[in-house]
């Protein structure tokens, strides 16, 4: 075999076009086989073929696989590929894939009669209608299975794979057993096998690890260029798409794939299930901002939570300081956020809206305690039956700032940002972790930290993060803020970043970079000579440097106690607003929104007047894109609306 990749799946290409029983189809920008179940023997070949120098399969190798699967129905099994002696019924290797679960099959020849031995990967979700990249790596008695570059399942069999397998008359089958039951009804990209190598790292070097590609057939590889004159594509492909026109249709699961054509914009867009994606479209231009609608709240707004209830609507929660009256949820009717629902809550400081499953959640950050002087934050459920959020769970919290809900290798958690205990800023804040049995979330990690304000989490590739933003630790503030990266169940420090009062991390993509932005609020040091201006000083954006695994500064700012980033794009230009609360003197402050200009950086571009601003929200409806403020120094926010060419 020379160690050289062995491209199973091409092996059932002739080199003249499709073999009979095969179609190639592309979804989601990738292509993949699909197969028929009306002739199963043509889907194969001779294992000769693929093993000219040596009659027996390797006895440490890899198996590589890239596929897309379709929900498999409970208790049904689907190969993806066997190899099959042709005088018996018995498979000598195999892969086959059910609800969760992968199998990989090996025949053992070394006592009398031989026996079949089935290795089970547990937890093993690829029925999602999307591609994924499998690596499957054999040596002995360990099995190794990574999905998509992610952290590798380990199985020890009491049974080692053969060390001489043979494989004389014998021959591969694509996505079945040589019989109709059991074929595979998805789209398969890829099938390699590596001997004598554990495959992974030769796999998991590209940021798109779902379709990480080591062999793949040409009919599969770029789109097909355009024929000359008559000349029919060698390698045509087919999808199930149709096209609207007019208004905006609904696009729901039953619309996945299909698309919509919008004449008055000259658009084209995708329905992904959910939302309608841009494909095509005349890219819009921020030309400039206009005042759309003064919100008054109940008092003055510490944060703000734009959200969408599916069939329901799009909402706005103020976090407010003051109860009574509490905190409002604001409904998005005929263009404007007119109240829809009032919370009581305890100097509020943010909201922040999540979904496990189909339930959803609003859980409020409280800094106060309550009229009994207990002081809890509290989650919110949303009844549907009810159409409003009501009380689901209360956790204790020590004068919280925020909450950051998300989701690693299918759990759910929830963590929250303690800001001091008494008098004491360098306390634990916590991670809770969502407990499907109980239907609570229950307490999972804690972490030191100093007076903190924020937490931000992101994902890069396989990787999840959690950033704290550290404000004041009783004497200073400038003091490092930590990334958090998750290792064997628990977040461990990635790396410390100096910070002078951090308040708010933002994280960003533009391309392939990944940005990181901290809005530093103030420098102040008890035991150092007071500067002239506490609240004039740099807020920076830091860049990950793939090499360095690290994220390393890449430009400052000016900023006036700046106390939130946010993020958001028109058309094919990405910005970026900073909320400047107090310069020194006054709360009336500009608050800037920063173009991205490439090799300069950020540049700002609008100078927007702000009163004590706390918190900005990038939002879009069928009407346009706008902006949400929030001010911490009067009861009113606004809304902005972007005016684009």
């Amino acid at each position: 075999t020379d160690l050289r990749p062995l491209d199973i799946l091409s092996e059932v290409v002739p080199h003249s076009g499709l073999a009979r029983g095969m179609r190639v189809f592309q979804v989601q920008g990738v292509r993949g086989f699909q197969l028929a179940a009306s002739r199963p023997r043509a889907l194969g070949f001779p294992a000769s073929r693929l093993f000219i120098h040596c009659d027996h399969f390797p006895e440490e190798f890899s198996i590589i696989v890239t596929l897309r699967v379709l929900s498999v129905p409970t208790k049904r099994n689907e190969y993806v590929f066997t190899l099959m002696a042709e005088e018996s019924p018995g498979v000598l290797v195999g892969l086959r894939y059910a609800p969760d679960k992968l199998h990989f099959l090996f025949w053992s020849q070394e006592r009398a009669g031989g026996w079949q031995t089935c290795v089970t990967f547990p937890n093993v979700s690829l029925s999602d209608n999307q591609w994924h990249t499998l690596v499957l790596a054999v040596s002995g008695q360990s099995f190794s299975l990574t999905v998509d570059c992610s952290t590798p399942t380990d199985v020890v069999v009491e049974t080692p794979f053969p060390t001489s397998l043979s494989v004389k008359r014998a021959s591969f089958y694509l996505g079945n057993r040589r019989r109709r039951k059991g074929l595979f009804t998805g789209l398969l990209r890829q099938l390699v096998l590596l001997p004598g190598a554990d495959a992974t790292p030769r796999i998991c070097t590209t940021l798109n690890f779902k379709i990480a590609t080591l062999s793949v057939p040409t009919a599969l590889q770029d789109l097909p260029v355009k024929p000359a004159s008559n000349e029919v594509l060698k390698y045509p492909y087919e999808t199930d798409t149709k096209v609207t026109l007019g208004s905006r249709p609904p696009c729901t699961k039953q619309e996945k794939a299909q698309l919509w054509f919008n004449a008055s914009q000259r658009g084209l867009y995708l329905c992904n299930g959910s939302t309608w994606i841009s494909m095509l479209e005349v890219k819009q231009r921020l030309d400039y901002v206009e005042e759309y609608q003064n919100l008054v709240t109940n008092s003055e707004t510490m944060g703000i939570e734009v959200f969408t209830i599916p069939k329901v609507g799009l909402f706005a929660a103020t976090a407010n300081r003051y109860n009574p009256p509490g905190s409002a949820i604001y409904k998005w009717t005929d263009g404007k956020f007119v109240p829809y629902q009032n919370i009581p809550t305890y100097q509020a400081q943010s909201w922040k809206y999540f979904t496990i499953g189909k339930k959803i959640f609003l859980a409020v950050a409280n800094f106060e305690q309550n009229d009994r002087g207990q002081e809890f934050s509290v989650i919110y459920k949303w009844s549907h039956r009810k159409e409003k959020f009501v009380t689901y769970q209360r956790i204790t919290t020590h004068s919280a700032r925020d909450w950051e809900a998300f989701v690693i290798e299918g759990e759910a958690f929830l963590a929250v940002v303690n800001h001091r205990e008494g008098n004491n800023h360098n306390v634990d804040s916590v991670i809770y972790r969502w407990n499907p049995r109980t239907g609570l979330f229950e307490t999972n990690q804690t972490i030191p930290t100093s007076g903190a304000y924020d937490w931000e989490f992101f994902t890069i590739g396989p990787y999840s993060f959690l950033a704290v933003a550290n404000t004041f630790n009783g004497t200073s503030t400038k003091i490092y803020s930590h990334i958090y990266i998750w290792l064997s169940g628990s977040f461990q420090l990635f790396q410390s970043i100096l910070t002078f009062g951090a308040a708010d991390w933002e994280v960003f993509r533009i391309g392939d970079r990944v940005f990181l932005a901290v809005a530093n609020s103030h420098s102040y040091d008890s035991g150092m000579l007071a500067p002239s201006n506490f609240y004039t000083i740099n807020s920076s954006i830091y860049e990950l440097n793939i090499t360095a695994q690290m994220f390393v500064k890449f430009q400052d700012i000016l900023t006036y106690s700046a106390l939130d980033w946010e993020f958001f794009s028109v058309g094919d230009d990405s910005f970026l607003v900073v909320a400047n609360s107090f310069d020194g003197f006054t709360f009336s402050v500009n608050s800037i929104i920063y173009r991205w200009q490439g090799y300069e950086g950020f540049v700002a571009a609008h100078h927007l007047p702000t009163v004590g601003c706390r918190d900005w929200e990038a939002f879009h409806t069928a009407e346009g894109s706008y902006l949400l403020y929030s001010s911490a120094k009067e009861p009113l926010s606004k809304v902005l609306k972007l005016k684009t060419t």
